[in-house]
């Protein structure tokens, strides 16, 4: 943490002067919960709308998804990267995305850089964004011709055809971890990104294959001529399990602020806890996601809690509940969520108790991932009651002390006055130590914030405020930095006078 620095406070007057600085005995604290939205690409879910928009249609339909996350006081994007061994982004390693121009390689025309458009528009609004991907899927069914520079047809001896369509990666040949790994530390190392995500789509799911056994026969054979001793799920586990370790490690070893995220299936086996009924990714994704989270091996686990809270037998707080207790390594356990999309009374109430619930149980770190990023756009009286409600406030990410505890330096604080209006300014002496500055205000007895992006270097607030006909003045204010962690520089109280 730096200390060495002085906080400059300038009291809103005609003419400046310092102000002696006050700790602060009951600091104000802006509310911390990472609300999130998944953004599809794979079928053009949800962005962009069809393959082959122009370069404008595109950036106009990204800034408005993010202005309504930002309108909204959501904090974080998840945006779908890689949905089929392509790219939404210059890639040297994979080719363009169908999905994006409607042909597989080609590159969009005007050129640009869809991701780098995305991270700095993102971050101008003080939105984080993770980037998205799908470790195994070669192909999907909707993803059209497969173009020469598809693995398919490059390395045809990792891919295998799957009955209804899809071409999938085969996760324990040593080569496709490296492709994976490989595309990922390419992202962390050019793209000024926050997170790295991972879904539910390790093996395949069975009807992807018609409920054949996925068919790895080859490889099963390599291993064991070469002496491998485990059982055929326990292999097929075993190399999931090493390509997330090492994801995890690379990441932290390139970029320590950049977050490791995984989305696994809600459950992970039936019977944990007992009540719990239904698919079993254990032996049908070959999916240890317990393990990950009890090693922690990721800084947020975002289990796919999709069930209302009154269904017995996938209840979302019971298994909130369970994987909480699994926790071991206290990462953010932030769950994703989906009840439907239409507007009703019944699905905007259980949107509404879920992120409830999940406050009260989880208050050290809360969160929720909605899915996706149109069951919000497209239903305007749940985004009306979000923000009315819950999301009324904005919200920092929760910090990840694991990652890095140390807070950010004290901004230097100037402050002068225009009639009514307190003028506030502030420099900072490690600029790209921030990500974020909070401006607290207290009014009367209260105490409100704004959180502004790491462009803004001033603010304005009324010296005097109106409620009714109660008149409250300005009397204190505190301008903080946070850092890309989640860390709150220390808080200097300013008076107003």
């Amino acid at each position: 943490m730096y200390t060495g620095s002085l906080f400059l406070l300038h009291s809103c007057t005609s003419t400046k002067q310092v102000v002696k600085e006050e700790p602060v005995s009951t600091a104000p604290k802006a509310q911390q919960e990472f609300r999130a939205a998944w953004i599809a690409t794979v079928a053009n879910i949800n962005w962009p709308s069809k393959p082959g928009l122009s370069t404008e249609t595109q950036k106009q339909e990204a800034i408005t998804l993010l202005n309504f996350l930002q309108s909204h006081n959501f904090n974080a994007a998840i945006l779908q990267v890689r949905p089929q061994a392509d790219a939404l982004y210059k890639s040297d390693i994979e080719p363009w995305s169908y999905f994006l121009t409607g042909t597989q390689g080609k590159a969009p025309d005007p050129y640009y850089d869809p991701l780098e458009f995305w991270v700095k528009e993102a971050h101008d609004r003080g939105i984080e964004l993770h980037v998205w991907l799908n470790p195994y899927r070669a192909h999907h069914k909707d993803g059209k011709t497969i173009s020469d520079q598809s693995i398919v047809k490059k390395h045809p001896e990792l891919v295998m055809f799957l009955k209804e369509g899809y071409w999938w990666m085969d996760p324990a040949q040593q080569a496709v971890q490296d492709i994976t790994n490989d595309v990922v530390v390419d992202l962390v190392k050019r793209y000024d990104i926050d997170g790295i995500h991972m879904d539910d789509y390790f093996y395949p799911y069975p009807s992807y294959n018609g409920t054949a056994d996925f068919p790895d026969s080859v490889s099963w054979s390599a291993y064991q001529r070469s002496g491998g001793k485990l059982s055929r799920a326990d292999w097929r586990r075993n190399a999931v399990d090493k390509l997330v370790e090492r994801l995890y490690k690379n990441i932290r070893a390139e970029k320590p602020w950049v977050k490791f995220g995984l989305s696994p299936f809600g459950i992970w086996r039936p019977g944990y806890p007992e009540s719990v009924e239904g698919f079993d990714q254990y032996n049908q994704l070959y999916a240890d996601a317990r393990l990950w989270l009890n090693k922690g091996w990721i800084d947020y686990f975002s289990p796919q809690l999709y069930w209302p809270v009154n269904r017995y037998a996938q209840s979302f707080p019971v298994l909130l509940g369970w994987w909480a207790g699994e926790n071991k390594m206290n990462r953010h356990l932030w769950p994703g969520i989906s009840v439907g999309g239409d507007g009703g009374d019944k699905n905007i109430d259980e949107v509404i108790n879920e992120i409830m619930i999940d406050r009260g149980m989880q208050p050290q770190s809360k969160g929720v991932i909605h899915w996706s990023i149109s069951s919000v756009t497209k239903n305007a009286r749940l985004a009306d009651t979000l923000l009315k409600g819950v999301y009324k406030k904005q919200a920092l990410v929760p910090a990840s002390p694991w990652m890095d505890n140390k807070a950010p330096a004290l901004p230097v604080v100037t402050t002068s006055s225009e009639g009514n209006v307190c003028k506030i300014s502030w420099t900072h002496p490690d600029e790209k130590d921030v990500f974020h500055w909070v401006v607290y205000s207290l009014y009367g007895n209260t105490w409100s914030y704004k959180i502004l992006n790491r462009n803004d270097r001033r603010a304005a607030l009324d010296k005097t405020k109106q409620e009714g006909t109660i008149t409250r003045n300005l009397t204190k204010i505190i301008v903080s930095a946070v850092d890309r962690t989640g860390n709150e520089s220390e808080k200097k109280e300013l008076e107003i006078k």
